[in-house]
């Protein structure tokens, strides 16, 4: 059984979703998960860890500071471990890219370039939007020919097959716990 965090950051909570997602993935192969919302977190990583998911959205344009922040500081240690970075965002969306210059340029302010990176799309929340926020993401999902603009509801475009066939991918190149029997 490995231990695993999962430190993340979400604004709309699209990506908390997805996180625990992965979490129940993790604990239904016989591992164990720990899932942290780093905006109400501290800035480490915890001791005993056999592998960690760093997830983030992407909201105007940037990644969540506090989580690279997070990788920053913590740069070595994901190096050392089995690690992997999700980057969610509408851009995975519908875009021929998925985000992919989302996830260079989070690389490059924190200079950790993970071996495993999921890009998978997020949600439009509109409902959990304010009044201005909401109008400005109904004339950005417009300007890209979405006719996804009915503001009393949300879309949700999260493949969460992709997510599972991700998540099970990481898993399985997990190493063997150390006294595991040898085949």
């Amino acid at each position: 059984m490995a231990k695993i965090y999962i430190p993340y950051g979400s604004v709309e909570g699209q990506t908390a979703r997805i996180v625990e997602y992965i979490a129940e993935l993790v604990g239904a192969h016989g591992h164990e998960a720990e899932t942290v919302d780093l905006k109400h977190a501290g800035d480490s990583l915890p001791d005993g860890q056999d592998a960690v998911i760093v997830a983030a959205s992407v909201h105007i344009g940037k990644h969540e500071k506090y989580v690279v922040d997070f990788v920053r500081k913590n740069r070595s240690e994901l190096e050392r471990l089995p690690s992997a970075f999700i980057s969610v965002s509408l851009a995975a969306h519908g875009d021929e890219h998925g985000g992919e210059g989302y996830v260079a340029e989070f690389e490059e302010q924190t200079n950790w370039h993970p071996a495993h990176v999921g890009m998978f799309s997020g949600a439009l929340s509109y409902t959990r939007y304010n009044f201005l926020k909401r109008q400005m993401m109904k004339k950005i999902a417009k300007d890209r020919g979405s006719t996804d603009l009915d503001t009393s509801r949300d879309y949700v475009y999260t493949e969460w097959d992709g997510v599972k066939h991700f998540t099970e991918d990481f898993l399985a190149g997990l190493p063997a716990p150390s006294g595991a029997a040898q085949a």
